[in-house]
Parts: structure tokens; C-alpha cells; sequence
């Protein structure tokens, strides 16, 4: 058990935290994708982007500047 407490391991809202002012590719309920920069968040995981675009296959397909995404939307972030 003591070999557990020692292990490095991080809450979700903490590896957020260290994206903020950063990068980060959205994944969300039905397939929809969104890269921006991390403004900010909270405890819901509801986020906010500065220089959003929507992609399409990876690919930018639509530049939509400050956007506002639901948490309960969210299928995965991943810092860029």
C-alpha cells in the first residue's frame, strides 16, 4: 500500500491547470474537434478558448476566436 501513496499521480483539474495559457486539442460528444488556447476553466470542466478553430479530419476548417465548451460535452483534452 505505502507503494501507492508514493506514486506521482495528478488530478484531472490539476493536469488542466498546468495547460492553462497553452494549446489543447478537444474531443467532443459526436465527433466534433477543437484546438485553441486554454483561458480558462472550472470545476465542471466547462472551458474557455482564446483563438479557437474548429477541425475536420485534423485539418482547420473554421476559425471561431473565444468559444465556450460544456464540460458534460467533453470526450477528452489533450495539451498540444
Amino acid at each position: 500500500m505505502n507503494a501507492q501513496k508514493n506514486l506521482n499521480t495528478s488530478r484531472p483539474l490539476d493536469v488542466l491547470g498546468k495547460s492553462l495559457n497553452s494549446q489543447v486539442l478537444i474531443k467532443l460528444k459526436g465527433g466534433r474537434e477543437f484546438r485553441g488556447v486554454l483561458n480558462s476553466f472550472d470545476m465542471h470542466m466547462n472551458l474557455v478558448l482564446n483563438d479557437a478553430e474548429e477541425l475536420e479530419s485534423g485539418e482547420s476548417s473554421r476559425r471561431l476566436g473565444v468559444v465556450l465548451i460544456r464540460g458534460d460535452n467533453i470526450v477528452y483534452i489533450s495539451p498540444e
